[in-house]
């Protein structure tokens, strides 16, 4: 069997995403590999297509058992023999497990680090055909990764006991040029192929808001997402319990998930979102590592994580079929403060020496700035990210709220110069709010005590607080200052804040026109799709889940269901080349999925979609996507020719948008209507198009859109702002 054949066989797919098949070839060639790919790029392709391949056992080391679970789930779904080993099963079952797996029962075990030394483990394994032994997450062996366990380290000692060495693989997400080389040294890789595949997610909307109320952020936030599930990410337990109260009182379907809820609440909860039964999981970072639950439409932060690393691993679990999904992050200074604290007294991390402790300790107060500075920046927010790791993106994605909001420039050279003076004059001994205090004359006890009152800058500046503040982040993420990350940080002059007092020096500073809160968190468009068979093929999957008692989207993704509502397959072979789609679940579930489709065709071939009033009447529908001024055009030769009035496709739009089809985007003078979700779920997409030498938004409407506009013509009709 090739790989390709395997991946077509097993998994639906024709070709391979961008990075698999280079890793793949090199592993089945005998190399050692390592691969650095995004969440969601399809890691466990690069070691699951090797096993189908190649003769013998791979062993999969993997740090969760929700993640073992879930992986090898999945596969035995796609026909593929795999089994788990870890502390869920008893004695009797492990050795039945490794029973089965010495006669050659399964491709793949995936087992715990700590259990490779273990008696029963090695004995098993020293006389195994083990064709491959594959770390995921496999930045948790590295102190300087995020996640860093210790017992990962006995991976190199587990390998040196095997009577032949086998090809040894390692995966992570995510992995600073640092990480990469300790995952290497560590491991021990010989000659490996290494890939960092590009760390960009273009289906993730990126956004960043620091809100004076974070709750009511949230609910605006979910207010159009209530049948679609996601993450809300705290950094305390406390602050968890709260937001999922909060939650459920609005009526969300919220559970939590922290470290110190018993384990069966933390397992149950976690089954409960996984097979849907839940819509929203509110957690620590505690959970997360590995959940692999495809249909995560959405990833929210209630409080700035401590570094990029975690927060774009934690973020990446939304949108893993490749579907649209949006990345909020809800910032406070607030958030600054607890990551510091938590910096300064983390437990439970083992440390070789007091140097080692100091240095990693000094790394994550860096990496906290960067976060922080990720939080307030007002470029590119992607590539931020992307820069971070090393990656030259381009300066504007339209993929995040920054590059979707009218900033304009403001010269602040004079306002700069005023602040770097005066910090200058304070002696770089204080922060933020006493700087700004100085600046604009504010004559406190603590300021008179420290005789800051006869400063030359003091009272220098008639700016208000806010103002100044801007413009210190400002200064801050240009390198002209920084800040020290401290409990109590304090304000310093770089060796570039000079360049900022030159006579001819000029600083500007974008400023937007509107509140950033004002900017929408949405989603890309997606394909549109007749939402009623859409509905139809979710419902007799979640059916087919419960009888399998496995999550749906192990069944098929929601991609999957989307390009089946798009390709109506009603045969067997056509049903195999709906993509996500292999062989063994074509024979399981394909007729009951194709019964659905067909009945749903021969509905709509029936269907006429008439006014209710004028039942003889009929509404041309288009075959192909058009504007709302030609539904108007199709929906007037019926109105005019039964005595009414003529509607327009702006009617038609302000009618979407009071349904809440659509939402208004305000740039400056001129507005856009552009779909929300539940109008992208009806057919509704926007393009740009070039018109009389101008690129313009326009809205097109699929035919079921069409027809649900045709159907409530009177509605528009009569539809007054």
């Amino acid at each position: 069997m090739t790989a390709k054949h395997a991946l077509k066989k097993h998994f639906g797919y024709d070709s391979f995403r961008e990075g698999q098949e280079v890793l793949i070839d090199d592993i089945l060639a005998g190399r050692d590999a390592l691969g650095i790919m995004p969440t969601g790029a399809g890691k466990s392709m690069c070691f699951q297509i090797p096993a189908l391949v190649r003769d013998g056992i791979v062993i999969v080391v993997s740090p969760l058992i929700s993640l073992m679970k879930d992986q090898v789930t999945a596969l035995n779904q796609s026909g593929v023999a795999a089994a788990f080993i870890n502390s869920s099963l008893t004695e009797r079952q492990i050795h039945k497990a490794l029973d089965n797996a010495q006669n050659g029962a399964y491709k793949l075990i995936y087992t715990a680090p700590e259990r490779l030394l273990t008696r029963d483990f090695l004995a098993f394994a020293v006389t195994a055909n083990i064709s491959m032994l594959t770390v995921d997450e496999a930045h948790c062996i590295s102190q300087w990764g995020q996640d860093f366990r210790p017992s990962y380290a006995a991976i190199p000692q587990f390998i040196a006991q095997l009577q032949t060495r086998p090809v040894v693989s390692a995966f992570t997400a995510t992995a600073t040029p640092l990480v990469r080389d300790d995952i290497l040294n560590r491991l021990g890789l010989i000659d490996p192929s290494v890939l960092v595949s590009g760390f960009d997610r273009p289906n993730l909307y990126f956004d960043v808001k620091n809100p004076r109320d974070k709750f009511s952020a949230l609910m605006g936030f979910l207010s159009d997402k209530k049948n679609r599930s996601g993450i809300v990410y705290c950094c305390t337990r406390a602050t968890a319990e709260e937001v999922c109260a909060g939650l459920n009182e609005n009526g969300y379907n919220a559970a939590r998930y922290h470290a110190g809820l018993a384990g069966g609440e933390r397992h149950t909860n976690q089954d409960d979102f996984l097979h849907d039964r839940v819509q929203i999981m509110v957690a620590t970072n505690a959970f997360g590592m590995g959940i692999d639950k495809s249909n995560v439409s959405f990833v929210v932060h209630y409080n700035m994580p401590k570094d990029l690393e975690g927060y774009y691993q934690e973020a990446g679990r939304a949108g893993r079929d490749g579907e649209p999904a949006d990345c909020l992050l809800l910032y406070s200074k607030g958030d600054v403060s607890t990551n510091l604290w938590m910096i300064n007294n983390a437990r439970g991390v083992e440390y070789t020496c007091q140097e080692t402790e100091d240095a990693i300790k000094e790394r994550n107060i860096k990496r906290l700035q960067e976060m922080d500075m990720y939080c307030t920046t007002k470029d590119c927010l992607r590539e931020y990210i992307l820069r971070y790791f090393g990656e030259t993106p381009p300066q504007n994605c339209g993929g995040c709220t920054n590059c979707e909001t009218d900033f304009q420039e403001l010269d602040i050279t004079e306002d700069a110069q005023k602040i770097i003076s005066c910090v200058a004059r304070m002696k770089e001994r204080f922060g933020v709010n006493m700087v700004i205090d100085v600046l604009r004359g504010k004559n406190t006890a603590k300021i008179s005590s420290f005789g800051l009152n006869t400063l030359p800058t003091f009272g220098i500046s008639t700016k208000t607080a806010a103002h100044l503040g801007e413009v210190i982040g400002h200064l801050i993420l240009s390198g002209y200052l920084r800040k020290t990350v401290e409990q109590y940080p304090i304000i310093k002059l770089t060796p570039t804040s000079k360049d900022a007092l030159c006579q001819d020096a000029k600083l500007l500073m974008k400023i937007s026109t509107k509140p950033k809160d004002d900017v929408p968190t949405k989603a890309h468009a997606i394909k549109p799709v007749d939402s009623t068979l859409l509905s139809a093929l979710k419902e007799l999957r979640l059916s087919v889940a419960k009888e399998q008692n496995v999550p749906a989207f192990v069944i098929f993704h929601d991609s999957t269901l989307t390009d089946m509502c798009m390709k109506r397959p009603i045969t067997l072979a056509e049903f195999k080349d709906v993509s996500g789609i292999g062989s063994v679940k074509a024979e399981k579930y394909g007729q009951r999925f194709m019964d659905i489709i067909k009945n749903f065709a021969d509905d709509f071939q029936n269907e006429d979609v008439v006014f209710k009033e004028f039942d003889h009447f009929k509404i041309e529908i288009s075959p192909e996507p058009v504007g709302a001024n030609t539904i108007a055009d199709k929906i007037n030769c019926v109105l005019l020719e039964s005595g009414h009035g003529k509607i327009t496709g702006q009617r038609i739009n302000d009618w979407l948008v009071s349904q809440e089809h659509m939402y208004i985007i305000q740039n400056g003078t001129k507005s856009t209507k552009v779909p929300t979700p539940s109008g992208i779920s009806l057919g509704i997409t926007t393009e740009t198009r070039l018109i009389r030498g101008m690129d313009v938004s326009v809205n097109l409407f699929s035919q079921a859109a069409q027809r649900y506009v045709a159907a409530h013509a009177l509605e528009v009709l009569g539809f007054r702002e």
